[in-house]
């Protein structure tokens, strides 16, 4: 039955929410138990199904119009985008947002470190001084979780108002690949402008809160550079006993290379590398500040003293994480790396090399930095070797002006569900559709997620705490019920 007038039907989606909090999480169960796993052709069925069983709930949340959208082309498919519309009530002068999630999840690799099968969800109790009570799989926080906050946040307000969003015009798009590159996300939404060109502002919920109990609002996120590069040597593996002090060995080349990424500063060294980025405000240094954020515990929990604090010097942990690109070395290999030995001098090495990027940093630009300087390092480390290298994929970084009016309805919405006013803070990650849109739709990003720092985010024994997604739930239908007033 409808209720009149916006607090009723705030109030009774919330009581909706609250009575049906298990069934809420049984439909979060049946979906992460689909082993969605996007990089692996194997999964390739599952992956569907899965896309398939979030359409179904866009459909049981009222939307009409609701596709699975396939993607790329024939020879080469990829794996499905759920799209859905709804156009909102007649009277409905609020903006038209873009939901945007992903149903896709990480390899469970190492599968020895579960504590229980990645695909056959468990509800663990609370541990004293530790986790909350929580759900564990695979995909529980990244991002199946946090897609059904939004999902079940739907359920609750068409049963407080009959209407879908409860009147608001909402555009949904749940992607497949967003955990191998998101591939096909470029050219799909070019082939979709017409459906997404009216778009007002998208909200993405994968992100994090500042600690339990303490929701927040992330107004930006950076950019991402993720490349390989190769060095090849000699035209053959060859016998270190032979040919060892007579020539470079490949993997020490690539070491002397990469040695060379950072100075004294711990800055990077790429020549026109911080040329774009945009310096910190005092306002955000003192508000971040505030904050108190303790290093020395935050790497306590990974297994390190605080005097393993490391960066670029100038800046504090939070303003490193947040505000300043960094380069990485993710993967370095090349030779022999099996059981027993195997005296060799390889004949190449491979490295791979991503940047997170900042403020207006173009990834395309950087990338194009990183190979000249890459090749030129080589050729002076290790003459006659030659350099290789890929540009695997990026995307830009994005920032949300703390006075939009969508965040602050946002704000809102959260400290009304919540009890609390949430923290405005940005992340270290990168979520490359937020780039996307900004550049081929001109929209900007919400990121209003509800995940932990020990959530386990891409490793074993993955979780999502329950008072999370209940907090994560009331938000999103508060935030729809803030959408129905601007």
């Amino acid at each position: 039955m409808a209720i009149g007038g916006n607090e009723r039907a705030a109030k009774a989606a919330l009581e909706w929410l609250s009575e049906n909090e298990s069934a809420s999480v049984q439909r979060l169960i049946d979906w992460l138990a689909i082993p969605s796993i996007s990089t692996d052709p194997a999964y390739k069925v599952e992956v569907k199904r899965a896309a398939v069983w979030c359409a179904e709930q866009l459909r049981e949340a009222g939307f009409k119009e609701v596709e699975v959208c396939a993607t790329g082309e024939s020879g080469s498919e990829g794996h499905p985008i759920v799209l859905a519309h709804s156009p909102g009530a007649p009277d409905y002068k609020g903006p038209h947002v873009l939901f945007y999630g992903h149903y896709d999840v990480q390899p469970v690799d190492p599968i020895e470190l579960w504590e229980s099968p990645p695909f056959q969800p468990v509800i663990r109790e609370a541990e004293k001084d530790g986790p909350g009570r929580r759900i564990v799989a695979r995909g529980a926080v990244d991002d199946k979780g946090q897609v059904m906050m939004f999902l079940e946040a739907l359920r609750a307000v068409r049963a407080a108002t009959d209407k879908v969003g409860g009147g608001v015009k909402f555009t949904v798009m749940i992607e497949g690949e967003e955990e191998s590159g998101s591939v096909n996300l470029d050219r799909f939404v070019r082939e979709k402008r017409a459906a997404l060109k009216d778009c007002d502002v998208c909200l993405i919920s994968d992100t994090g809160m500042l600690a339990r109990g303490k929701p927040a609002i992330t107004y930006g996120v950076r950019g991402l550079a993720y490349t390989e590069v190769t060095l090849h040597g000699p035209n053959q593996d060859l016998h270190s006993g032979m040919w060892g002090g007579r020539v470079m060995n490949p993997n020490l080349a690539m070491a002397k290379v990469l040695s060379r990424l950072h100075d004294e500063q711990n800055r990077v060294t790429i020549p026109g590398f911080y040329d774009k980025v945009v310096a910190l405000s005092p306002d955000e240094r003192k508000a971040w500040d505030a904050l108190k954020f303790d290093q020395g515990e935050a790497l306590k929990k990974i297994g390190l003293p605080a005097s393993s604090d490391w960066g670029e010097k100038g800046f504090s942990p939070l303003e490193r994480e947040w505000a300043r690109p960094t380069a990485e070395i993710n993967g370095i290999w090349g030779g022999y790396t099996g059981p027993g030995a195997k005296t060799v001098i390889p004949s190449h090495s491979n490295a791979k090399v991503s940047f997170r990027l900042v403020a207006d940093q173009d990834p395309e630009e950087i990338t194009r930095k990183f190979f000249d300087w890459f090749t030129k390092t080589a050729a002076e480390v290790a003459p006659g070797f030659r350099a290789e290298c890929k540009d695997l994929h990026g995307g830009l970084g994005v920032t949300l002006p703390t006075d939009s009016v969508h965040l602050q309805a946002a704000r809102r919405a959260i400290a009304r569900a919540c009890g609390t006013e949430p923290a405005l803070i940005k992340t270290g990650g990168s979520i490359p559709v937020a780039g996307l849109l900004k550049r081929e739709l001109g929209i900007s990003t919400i990121f209003m997620g509800f995940g932990l720092d020990d959530d386990r985010v891409h490793s074993p024994n993955e979780k999502f705490e329950l008072e999370c997604f209940r907090m994560g739930c009331k938000s999103h239908a508060m935030f729809m019920d803030e959408l129905m007033r601007l």
